[in-house]
């Protein structure tokens, strides 16, 4: 079972104390891991100033990230007293998702936390939003927090994705109940599970089409296939049968409904990338990423190597949170 080790925070730049501290608060709380803090902050006037005068815009920026340092170890003091391991540092740099990315492969966390943000549709078409961003390109876990009604998540629900072989999303299924159940027994929720048969792989390349157009003897051998995969990963997993569910219909339509109406606080799934392609397997995260009820926590796969395997993170014992 996964064990949380380190948590990167990305606070908002704003000085503001968001929802995403009291949860990344609580959840290294719970599961004793050490809690980062990283605030990026870039001041365009500032480095502006520099061309003309570099020394007192040195003396400016100084001052200025000083006062921002001092706010986040006022939100990391208390917790220092629960003998919570918090660590906190400002960059001077512009919060974009390359500096952020940068930085979040250095660190090499577990779990990346950080509040949701929503961006219109209309936005959403002209550029690349951040959470979108990382969403496709962070190699860590992502929490997106969109708010903290309790410390910790009490009631959770794992989705999961049957519709494409597991060679095609690299044992996503496994990753996605494997942090699921370690956050269920970390803060004590429930965990619920969901598999939403609409869509199947056919023939020998990642095409997906709806099985109601398909031979009823093809379709039902594929949905016993499907439940069958289920019930063994629920079983694997130790996830009772009343809290397992199966529906049909469009998977984010579905998942979102479903989460609404049973008031879950979390929903957990998982974000895989095509081979040799710039897309998802299924557009479900991206579509909940503006529509969920709730927070999410989006899984990834264990990365490919450049032959195609899977690769083993190598973890160094002896490394050392950031300064």
């Amino acid at each position: 079972m996964l064990k949380l080790k380190r948590i990167l925070l990305l606070a908002p730049t704003e000085m503001t104390r968001s929802p995403a501290f009291d949860r990344a608060y609580a959840l290294a709380r719970a599961s004793g891991a050490s809690l980062h803090i990283v605030a990026f902050d870039y001041v365009q006037a500032l480095a502006l100033a520099g061309l003309l005068d570099p020394e007192a815009m040195a003396q400016a920026r100084e001052g200025y990230l000083q006062v921002h340092r001092q706010w986040l170890e006022q939100q990391a003091r208390f917790q220092r007293c629960s003998h919570l391991q918090v660590t906190t540092e400002v960059v001077w740099a512009k919060s974009t998702p390359a500096h952020m990315l940068e930085y979040i492969n250095d660190f090499c966390a577990d779990l990346v936390i950080k509040d949701i943000h929503h961006v219109p549709a209309l936005e959403r078409a002209f550029h690349r939003p951040l959470d979108w961003v990382l969403l496709r390109d962070c190699p860590a876990h992502l929490y997106f927090v969109s708010e903290a009604r309790t410390p910790l998540p009490l009631k959770i629900l794992a989705a999961l994705d049957l519709s494409h072989l597991e060679e095609l999303t690299q044992g996503l299924n496994e990753r996605i109940l494997d942090l699921a159940t370690t956050l269920a027994n970390t803060c004590g929720a429930a965990l619920h599970v969901l598999n939403v048969s609409s869509w199947s792989v056919v023939g020998e390349g990642p095409m997906s089409v709806p099985t109601l157009s398909l031979d009823h003897s093809l379709r039902d051998a594929i949905t016993d296939a499907q439940e069958e995969a289920y019930d063994a990963l629920a079983e694997r997993h130790g996830i009772e049968k009343t809290r397992r569910h199966q529906l049909a219909g469009r998977p984010h339509k579905v998942i979102e409904l479903f989460a609404r109406q049973n008031a879950f606080d979390l929903l957990v799934l998982g974000a895989a990338h095509q081979h040799g392609g710039d897309g998802f397997i299924g557009s479900t995260v991206e579509h909940l990423l503006n529509r969920a009820p709730c927070s999410l926590m989006i899984v990834k796969p264990l990365p490919l190597s450049t032959e195609g395997g899977l690769v083993t993170p190598r973890v160094d014992k002896n490394q050392s949170l950031p300064r």
